[in-house]
Order: structure tokens, then C-alpha cells, then sequence
């Protein structure tokens, strides 16, 4: 009896936890809190207001303590399942992945192979069959948060970040397969861009930029390229509404915060590109490829096509730029003859195309302040076309 007693203590020690604790600072909420932490899902969101006694419409306060919904073991130093007392091997993987995928966006600082705690979130404890498997695997480890199509055509893979509607994507064909893409919506997180009004609506550049830019890439997917969206809302997917909401919850690739401050905002997306090109050029992936989407803000009159920027010191870069100018040149011919088209291609000492070293290309697609211009980016169909366009252009 006495062997017994022991054993169970040894055991509820072994696998004795604590929730993990952060103080709220200048600028929480609880949506990017949970976004920071990768707790997007709704079992994290609920378990949270359990945890800290609230209703969903309180707000964090500034220097509060809060728990999250992720609890803290000391690791054995032998396996996840023997730490936490679990036999499912998937679950103990995605578990494994979910704590690497935190310290490579340095939100944890070590790992529990090397001195630090596992954490283990509750969404893949104890709500896994619904959120965990099919968000959180080994597979992903080494590519944090990218849109990666490595299956054969004809497979279907799952990404989230397109939005329940679209998030599966059947490849078509590996016509890119082996290329990388960066893409790069414009603004985003606490600067909307320029802000367009129509309709009672307000247009703000981010929403409309990154929406075409998801569709871009996931249309890159399905020809089995791999893709980074460097500026990305994990709530937003690929929406079919002519006016989206405005909102402030973007982050920068893997899941920063972005600043307000313009030359920090793009200092912080350079070198998130440029960490990510570094990595794989070691690899010896040779096609690396930068795009940027912007929305031009103008006087309300002045209706422009889209135009296209390169750097001057790239012939790589000016050769993009003309071709994908020269397909919605021919797709305007095609299917609005006689309208003519007057978009631009020209070099432009941008910092996005100066410091990021992938050869890239700078796209406005025209202005929001214009009712004609508008069309482009309210119409469904006319953002999908210009997607379609883009990769049509980038798979040459």
C-alpha cells in the first residue's frame, strides 16, 4: 500500500502544471495577445475568459496579470506523452511543432530540450480533435506560417490563413514548384493605408491589398509554389464582400506586432524577407521572388491604371515588372476593347525594392479615391481577375 501511495505521488508530481502568466502591456488586446501566442481557435478564446473570470466584451487592463490558456511543465528529458501523461502520438507532435513554431518567432525564448519549460496549449490538450491536427504538425516546424504546396497534382491541402471558403486548395500542377514568392500587402496592423469612401463605406487600402494579395497566393499554391505572406490576418481569409471592414489586428510575419512608425514598419518586413531568403539561398533554392501590392491614394478625378515599379539596378526586376504590365495590358485589350490602357512600368528607389534581396516588383493597382478605380478593388470578380493576372505574369 505503501509502494502505491508513492507511485501516485511521484506521478502527480511528474505531471503537476501551472497556467502560464503574462502581464498586459500598453497596447494589448485580447485578440493580439491570443494571436501572439498562436491561440486563435475558438477553444483558446473561451478557455481564456474562463481562466480570467471575463465576458467577451471586457477589456484587458493595462498591468494586470492574465492567464493563458496554455499550461507549463517541467520537461523529464525523456518525450512529451511521459511529461504530460498522454499516449497520442499526433497530438504529442503537434504539441512538439506548436512549441518550436513559438520559439522561432522568438516568443518563447528556449526550448524544453534545452533548460525551458514545455508549454502546453489547451486547444491541443484537450480540444484536439477539433482545432489541433490539422493546424499543427512536424511538417510545418521548419516553414513557420507559409502557404507551402509540396503535394502532387491532383492533392488537396489545407491552408487556414485563406479562410474557411477557400482554405483548401487543390493543386493543379507543379509548374512552380520549387520557386519561392513574397508577398507583401501594403500598411496594415495600426496604418489602414489611404482611405477611400463609397457608398457610405469606408475603403481602406490594407483590406483591399491583402485580399488580392491571398488570392495571388493562393493561386501561386495551386502550381505548387511556395509562399510567404509576410503581412498577415489570421482572421480575415479571402473575403467575397465589395466592402470589408477595417481593422488593426495584422501582424508581421511570423506573428509580430506592427509598429506604427513607417520606417520601422518596413525596416521589420525587409528583414523578415531577407531572413527567410538567407535560409533558403543556403538550401540553394536559386528563384526567390518579392511582390509587393499597394492601393495609390489621389485627387478623386484622377482615374489611373495600375503601374509598376522596379529597382534600377535589377534587369531581373525590370523584365518582371514589364511582363506582368504586358499581361494586364493584353487582358484589358481582350476583354475591354477599345478602353485602351495606360498603366506605367518604371524604376523607383523604393525601400522595399532597395533593401529586400529578392528581385522584386512594387504594384499599385490605382486610386482609391476614384469611383472608376474603386471598381477594381469592390468588384469580387475584378480583385480575383487581377490575381489570376499576377500569376499568370509570375509563372513565366
Amino acid at each position: 500500500m505503501r509502494l502505491f501511495y508513492l507511485f501516485l505521488f511521484l506521478s502527480q508530481l511528474c505531471f503537476s502544471q501551472d497556467w502560464v502568466k503574462i502581464t498586459a502591456k500598453k497596447g494589448d488586446t485580447r485578440i493580439l495577445l491570443l494571436k501572439k501566442y498562436q491561440l486563435t481557435d475558438q477553444c483558446s478564446k473561451v478557455k481564456f475568459l474562463s481562466l480570467n473570470n471575463m465576458k467577451a466584451d471586457d477589456y484587458l487592463k493595462l498591468g494586470n496579470k492574465y492567464k493563458l490558456p496554455v499550461q507549463s511543465y517541467k520537461y523529464n528529458g525523456k518525450s512529451i506523452r511521459t511529461t504530460i501523461g498522454i499516449k497520442n502520438l499526433d497530438k504529442a507532435k503537434a504539441i512538439q511543432a506548436w512549441n518550436e513554431r513559438l520559439n522561432i518567432s522568438k516568443v518563447k525564448s528556449s526550448l524544453y530540450t534545452n533548460g525551458g519549460f514545455l508549454w502546453v496549449p489547451h486547444f491541443l490538450k484537450s480540444c484536439f480533435g477539433k482545432y489541433g491536427k490539422s493546424n499543427f504538425s512536424n511538417k510545418n516546424v521548419s516553414r513557420p506560417k507559409v502557404v507551402n504546396a509540396s503535394s502532387s497534382p491532383g492533392n488537396i491541402v489545407t491552408h487556414e490563413l485563406f479562410g474557411s471558403k477557400y482554405k483548401k486548395v487543390k493543386i493543379v500542377s507543379n509548374k512552380l514548384k520549387g520557386r519561392i514568392y513574397y508577398l507583401v500587402s501594403g500598411h496594415g496592423g495600426p496604418d489602414p493605408g489611404a482611405v477611400g469612401k463609397r457608398g457610405g463605406h469606408s475603403l481602406c487600402e490594407d483590406e483591399y491589398a491583402y485580399d488580392i494579395t491571398l488570392r495571388l497566393a493562393r493561386q501561386l499554391t495551386e502550381k505548387g509554389a511556395t509562399v510567404y505572406m509576410i503581412v498577415r490576418d489570421e482572421n480575415d481569409g479571402i473575403r467575397d464582400q465589395a466592402y470589408l471592414k477595417c481593422d488593426k489586428d495584422e501582424v508581421c510575419f511570423p506573428s509580430l506586432k506592427i509598429p506604427i512608425n513607417q520606417k520601422k514598419r518596413l525596416k521589420q518586413r525587409v528583414k523578415a524577407v531577407n531572413k527567410l531568403y538567407n535560409k533558403h539561398k543556403k538550401r540553394g533554392v536559386k528563384y526567390q521572388r518579392v511582390v509587393i501590392i499597394h492601393v495609390d491614394s489621389r485627387r478623386s478625378k484622377d482615374r489611373v491604371d495600375m503601374f509598376f515599379y522596379y529597382n534600377k539596378r535589377s534587369k531581373v526586376g525590370k523584365k518582371l515588372a514589364n511582363g506582368m504590365y504586358d499581361i494586364v495590358k493584353e487582358k484589358y485589350a481582350k476583354y475591354q476593347k477599345g478602353r485602351g490602357y495606360k498603366g506605367t512600368v518604371k524604376p523607383r528607389n523604393l525601400h522595399m525594392l532597395r533593401e529586400t534581396k529578392p528581385i522584386g516588383v512594387y504594384v499599385e493597382l490605382g486610386n482609391i479615391q476614384n469611383d472608376k478605380d474603386q471598381k477594381r478593388f469592390t468588384v469580387v470578380d475584378n480583385r480575383d481577375a487581377i490575381a489570376k493576372w499576377f500569376t499568370e505574369a509570375l509563372s513565366k
